[in-house]
């Protein structure tokens, strides 16, 4: 009687053994596979963060981002070869108003710089974006340039990006988690599901780089994980 009550106490225990919340949520596109890069910036200088436009630097056990150059945000580049991915990492906008993250491709010639796909953080608005086929594909981006070809190259754009309202706070941190499989771009903030984009640009099949591009005078990136994106079981 005793072994049989030890074998129902054991496997109480084992039904009931918590599951990581990213293995029950039904709302995460991929499963996380090999992790292909990890920074917590526990040093004090960059390491392989390459600064593209002045100015990154790593101070307090962050990444610390400031504009200096007034023609274009601050750009900070990690070269990683990857196609699928999960991106996760932790940010403040202490006095930034807007930052992207953006996946390039620098050996592909159709889109501007080599732009693959991106997600663009506003304190009032989260954005995904398709730039292959989008608002960087070349001839889309000399349209729009253009006020006499402009409408019509918006009209190009439809199903290339989407927005969704935020309400992010100055001197707070948050989590982003930036899920990339195939087509599919999801983003998470603080655990929460709030936006996917399909469009056929997203699956290209080198991204061979991801950068932050801050604009203002500081924000601040920590907790900076990258792992392979696998189809859920």
């Amino acid at each position: 009687m005793k072994q049989i009550l030890l074998l129902f106490v054991f496997i109480g225990v084992f039904v009931v053994k918590p599951v990581p919340a990213e293995d029950k949520s039904p709302d995460w596109l991929a499963a996380k596979g090999e992790m292909l890069f990890s920074d917590d910036f526990e040093r004090d200088e960059l390491g392989d963060w390459k600064v593209i436009i002045p100015g990154f630097d790593v101070k307090e056990g962050n990444l610390v981002a400031t504009q200096d150059d007034p023609g274009h945000g601050a750009v900070g580049r990690i070269y990683l070869p990857m196609k699928d991915v999960v991106m996760s990492f932790r940010f403040n906008l202490t006095e930034s108003p807007t930052f992207n993250v953006v996946f390039d491709d620098k050996a592909f010639k159709g889109s501007h710089a080599g732009h693959i796909c991106r997600v663009a953080i506003a304190k009032r608005q989260i954005r995904l974006g398709d730039d292959k086929e989008g608002i960087m594909r070349n001839d889309i981006f000399k349209m729009r340039r253009d006020p006499a070809t402009k409408k019509a190259a918006d009209a190009l754009l439809e199903g290339r990006g989407t927005a969704v309202k935020a309400n992010l706070e100055t001197n707070r941190w948050y989590t982003l988690v930036i899920e990339i499989l195939g087509e599919e771009m999801r983003v998470h903030l603080d655990g929460e599901k709030l936006a996917t984009l399909k469009s056929s640009g997203i699956a290209h099949p080198t991204k061979e780089s991801v950068h932050f591009t801050v604009t203002g005078k500081e924000a601040r990136f920590d907790d900076v994980k990258i792992w392979k994106a696998l189809p859920k079981p």
